[in-house]
């Protein structure tokens, strides 16, 4: 096949205008230049031009008759190499029509008809043949809808021979950071078979994918550590950096996986969730870093960490948000005032991560968060330079950004820039970091376990398993934890010398729950067998143990109750602000006083009881009492009375309080005068 142009000699050009006038396919009252491609068969042939180019819209310029000659009814000449804003339209927006004229004559062998392929497109476009319209690339206004990529566009014209060739245009408003050299067709559209055309559209789509493997790597190893960390943050909710690990992956792998995998959604709808996305990924990495450089006790710059966050995001989505406003809402030139607005609004918040890398800098880092610190700190500083110098580009034409956003090497199909090179170096640091940081929890956690274990092991040593019987009662005992250790304690300790054949029972509780209780707890026990040596009053020891503790429980206090048993049925009992034990199904009325650990100088009062068989005494402390239900209810003395008047013994109380909704440690000791005493 091959193309001639027409006026190449004059013969040639009365035998077109004859031809012309035969078939009656393109009739003008002025001569029309005419692209004729002879003997088209399997392949494409470029329709180069140049083409007729009108801005504005009207409709009869589908028309193949009226008169468009150049310099006449607005009508000019335009090559379809490259948009109109990069020749004689720099910025305009809005509808253009093209129109050229094409005389096709087929090979003689081919059978089948011929299609038009658009390879680039800016915007949307209505494809009209000798005045028909054959086709159409999105929706044009009044409700504009463009895809978010431009593919080729393949169009079946029918009775693809001779005739007018018109396509109208149209290119939608630019934003603030938009280049005035875009719009209409940016690449020279192609005629051609039905095969040749999807041949051609299949080895654009093959590049394509070339192109885009790395990026569409790294959005599954995205995804798979998203969700990874997402999962993780579940299972450890106390873990927020997970949680942010999980957005800052999330958010770029949504947003680019609309173009390189061509979802079918529109460019407003795609412009809508960048923005919106972009602002998401730097506020989770914000509060990454904050994690990370050790910044959490730094209240100052967490709370205004939340209020940029709050500021960037609510300018980010009102910026996505502008994208849908109806077209006669504003004029073009203030929506892009807005946009431009709302950007000077959200960018500049960015740079708050440079604040939270220059305190982090202070704090002891190790090589890995000093390379997180410096390639997020560039990474952060090159988005917003080059968003900063893309504003109103198209009126200072800076090229600061092209140049920021070139390509520094290529690997295959695959090209990277700073910005690509950087936002790699920042995931990798971040993945390393928090696996570092997952590392050293789990190490704690198996250290603190350990400690855990540890107490458990001393608390069963200082915890009676097999209980002392005091001559002529009965004793049950019940020990429930609400944590691994608790901060209960009772002791029953036979006495020698002058008391021999009492016994000394002592029951109190730490203030507090875990560790710190057990370790308290321990203190106290072996000081109570330390002062059971010296003396058998419950007031004395209760005096010891008040001195003993003093400053030494770090703010808190512990209760304590202390019984002396005789072998004849007398109880010597002093507390020290412990609740009162119930005899028989009644409280014991006893002097009140300040727990342990408050005052070194207190002296504790006794009262005396007398057991006669078959009397009980409940001693418990106060995780009995304040059992309560999901819904708040507490057990109350109501209730601890009618059980211990029912005759439960440690056991049976402690299961009913269990029953009822444990909150806090529950020890029950009980006591009970046997009838042959």
């Amino acid at each position: 096949m091959r193309i001639r142009r027409p006026f190449a000699c004059f013969p040639l050009v009365l035998l077109l205008f004859g031809f012309d006038f035969c078939f009656a396919q393109a009739q003008t009252s002025s001569p029309h230049p005419v692209v004729t491609i002879d003997g088209l068969g399997k392949g494409t042939v470029d329709l180069s031009g140049p083409w007729r180019f009108h801005i504005g819209d009207d409709l009869r310029w589908a028309e193949p008759g009226i008169n468009d000659t150049p310099g006449q009814s607005g009508w000019e000449t335009i090559l379809p190499d490259r948009p109109w804003g990069a020749q004689s339209h720099y910025a305009y927006t809005g509808f253009a029509w093209y129109r050229l004229y094409l005389r096709i004559s087929p090979a003689p062998d081919v059978k089948t008809g011929f299609q038009l392929l658009l390879p680039r497109l800016q915007d949307v476009c209505e494809v009209y043949w000798n005045g028909r319209l054959v086709g159409r690339y999105g929706k044009l206004p009044p409700h504009p809808s463009s895809p978010a990529f431009n593919a080729p566009a393949a169009f079946n014209v029918p009775d693809f021979r001779s005739g007018t060739l018109a396509i109208r245009v149209w290119n939608g408003p630019l934003g603030s950071s938009s280049a005035g050299d875009g719009g209409g067709i940016a690449q020279t559209p192609l005629v051609g078979d039905s095969k040749s055309i999807a041949a051609y559209i299949g080895t654009w789509n093959y590049n394509f994918l070339r192109a885009t493997l790395y990026i569409n790597s790294r959005n599954i190893l995205y995804f798979l550590v998203a969700i990874a960390a997402f999962i993780l943050w579940l299972r450890r909710r106390n873990e927020t950096l997970l949680l942010w690990f999980s957005i800052f992956a999330v958010c770029p792998a949504i947003w680019t996986s609309v173009i390189t995998m061509r979802l079918p959604v529109s460019s407003q709808f795609s412009q809508f969730m960048v923005q919106p996305l972009w602002a998401l990924r730097n506020v989770a990495l914000w509060f990454l870093l904050i994690d990370m450089l050790h910044l959490r006790s730094h209240r100052g710059l967490v709370r205004w960490a939340r209020i940029l966050a709050a500021v960037s995001l609510t300018a980010a989505f009102l910026d996505g948000c502008l994208t849908y406003a109806p077209a006669n809402w504003t004029s073009p030139q203030t929506r892009a005032w807005i946009d431009g607005i709302l950007t000077m609004i959200s960018e500049p918040c960015q740079l708050y991560l440079l604040v939270l890398v220059a305190n982090g800098f202070r704090q002891k880092l190790d090589s890995v968060r000093w390379v997180l610190a410096l390639s997020a700190s560039l990474s952060q500083l090159l988005a917003v330079i080059v968003a900063a110098v893309q504003q109103g580009q198209r009126f200072t034409h800076w090229t600061l950004a092209q140049y920021l956003s070139s390509p520094l090497l290529h690997f295959g199909p695959a090209s990277f820039n700073a910005d690509t090179l950087l936002d790699l170096l920042v995931f990798l640091s971040i993945i390393y970091t928090v696996y570092r940081y997952i590392r050293d929890q789990q190490d704690r956690k198996a250290i603190l376990e350990q400690e855990l274990q540890s107490a458990r092991e001393l608390q069963q040593v200082l915890i009676p398993e097999k209980l002392s019987t005091p001559l002529g009662f009965s004793i049950s005992s019940a020990y429930l934890p609400a944590l691994e250790v608790g901060g209960d304690f009772f002791q029953i300790i036979p006495l020698d010398g002058p008391a021999a054949g009492s016994t000394l029972i002592v029951l109190g509780d730490v203030s507090g729950k875990g560790l710190r209780a057990a370790m308290a707890v321990s203190l106290i026990v072996g000081a109570v067998r330390t002062l059971a040596e010296t003396t058998s009053s419950p007031a004395e020891v209760l005096a010891g143990l008040s001195r003993r503790l003093h400053g030494r429980l770090q703010g808190g206090f512990s209760t304590c109750v202390v019984l002396r048993l005789d072998p004849h049925g007398a109880c010597t009992l002093a507390s020290a602000g412990h609740p009162a034990p119930y005899f028989n199904d009644k409280e014991i009325d006893l002097p009140g006083a300040l727990p342990l650990g408050i005052d070194p100088a207190i002296a504790y009062e006794e009262a005396v009881v007398h057991f006669h068989p078959g009397d009980r005494c409940a001693l418990y402390t106060d995780g009995l009492l304040e059992a309560r239900t999901p819904s708040g209810e507490i057990f109350s003395f109501k209730r601890l009375q009618a059980l211990f008047a029912s005759g439960a013994d440690a056991v049976q109380a402690s299961e009913a309080a269990v029953a009822f909704g444990q909150d806090d440690d529950i020890t029950v000791v009980t006591l009970t005068r046997l009838a042959n005493a």
